[in-house]
This record gives C-alpha cells, sequence and structure tokens, in this order.
C-alpha cells in the first residue's frame, strides 16, 4: 500500500520583517515632517532677506543723500557697437533704440545717449536678450515684469513731440554706427537720483548724467573716484 504524503506546507509571510520595514518607513516620514516644519519656522520667525528700499521707504531727500553716499567707480569703457544687419532690421534697431530713450528719458541729448549705451551694454552682455529690441522690451508681457518702465506703465498713450523723435533716431543711428557715450562706461542698470532700488549695492556706481545714476557689475578693474570725477 502506497503511503500518502502529506501536502507541502506553504511558507508564512515575513510578518516581522514587515512589521520592522512598517516602523522603518514611519519613523522616515515623521523625520520629513519634522524637518519641513522646522525649516518652515526658521523662515517665518527668522530674519528675512528683504531688499533696503522695501523695508524702510525713504523721502526723495532722504534718498538723494543716500545715493550721494555712493562712490562713483571708473572702469573700462564700452568698445563701439557695430551692427551688423540688414537694412529692415537696422531701421527696428534705430526706432527700439530711439523710443527707449524718448520715453524714459525725454528730449535731454545726453540722457537719450546714456539709455542708448545701457542697451548696447546689454545686448552684449549673458543674462540679456541678444538683440537690441528685446533689450528694450524684455518683460515686457508680464504685469511687473519690464526691464524699462515705459513698456509696461502705458506710457505709449502720450506721443513724444516730433522733433525729439528726430533727435533720438539721429543718436541711435550714430550709436549703431560706433559711437560711444563714455560718461556711462559699460552700465547696464539706471535710475534716478529720488529713489534706491533694491538692487542699488549689490552693482557699482559708475556715472552720473543729469539726475540719473548708472551702475555696471563689480569687478577689480574699477576704481573709486569722487563725484567730481577725479580719482
Amino acid at each position: 500500500m502506497a503511503t500518502r504524503r502529506p501536502p507541502p506546507r506553504t511558507r508564512a509571510a515575513p510578518r516581522v520583517r514587515t512589521r520592522r520595514r512598517d516602523s522603518s518607513l514611519r519613523r522616515w516620514w515623521l523625520l520629513l515632517a519634522a524637518t519641513v516644519l522646522a525649516a518652515l519656522a526658521i523662515a517665518m520667525l527668522g530674519p528675512r532677506d528683504v531688499p533696503p528700499a522695501r523695508v524702510r521707504p525713504l523721502s526723495m531727500a532722504a534718498a538723494r543723500a543716500s545715493n550721494a553716499a555712493v562712490p562713483i567707480m571708473r572702469g573700462r569703457a564700452a568698445a563701439p557697437y557695430r551692427f551688423r544687419g540688414g537694412p529692415a532690421t537696422r531701421a527696428q534697431a534705430v526706432d527700439c533704440l530711439a523710443t527707449a530713450a524718448l520715453y524714459e528719458i525725454g528730449n535731454d541729448a545726453l540722457g537719450q545717449r546714456a539709455v542708448m549705451q545701457v542697451i548696447l551694454n546689454r545686448v552684449r552682455r549673458p543674462g540679456f536678450p541678444k538683440t537690441i529690441c528685446g533689450v528694450v522690451y524684455q518683460g515686457a508681457a508680464r504685469a511687473t515684469g519690464c526691464q524699462f518702465s515705459f513698456t509696461c506703465d502705458r506710457s505709449f498713450a502720450r506721443r513724444p513731440q516730433h522733433s525729439g523723435w528726430a533727435r533720438a533716431r539721429r543718436h541711435a543711428r550714430r550709436a549703431l554706427a560706433g559711437a560711444v557715450f563714455a560718461p556711462v562706461g559699460r552700465a547696464t542698470h539706471y535710475h534716478a537720483d529720488w529713489m534706491v532700488p533694491y538692487w542699488r549695492d549689490t552693482l557699482a556706481k559708475v556715472g552720473r548724467v543729469g539726475p540719473h545714476l548708472f551702475y555696471e557689475r563689480r569687478g577689480r578693474s574699477l576704481i573709486a573716484r569722487n563725484d567730481t570725477g577725479s580719482p
């Protein structure tokens, strides 16, 4: 008579290992949650890196005094800009330069040339669009992201005088032909002297034209000088 073998035993699930794994996962999630909560508490209770102009608004007189206390630095001059596009793109670049200079500064010849130099400096620096019109209208599609205020504050509703347009276009054509406005050097930023923008202290002040102050990135080639321009 054949001996019947008992059916094979099924192995029990490794409950001990499962419990250990679940416990380890719970500890990991609790540690992660505690880390996130601690980071949020530090961010909410600790000191915040808020731009100075937003922490303590300044009056016009206080802003001018603060700006006057920042020394002007002397750096390398900007290289001539040579436009290499065709007639159509050149005409477009002239209009973009003239529009920006006229709406930003008005009919002041020196101020117009200074703004145009800033635009050309930006075209050649990393982090900015590589075309003149691209620089002028950078961020114009965003409500608070425009680089030149006239592109997003409805300034186009004001129609400049015809004589102002003629002068601005003349300066623009000269700038595209290699004319350099030396007083602002290689500046990429500027602001009026009655305000203190949050970025002021991150750049070096390199020039002043009328009520506007001009800045470029800090570098070893910059040398301090006073507001008269002498070392």
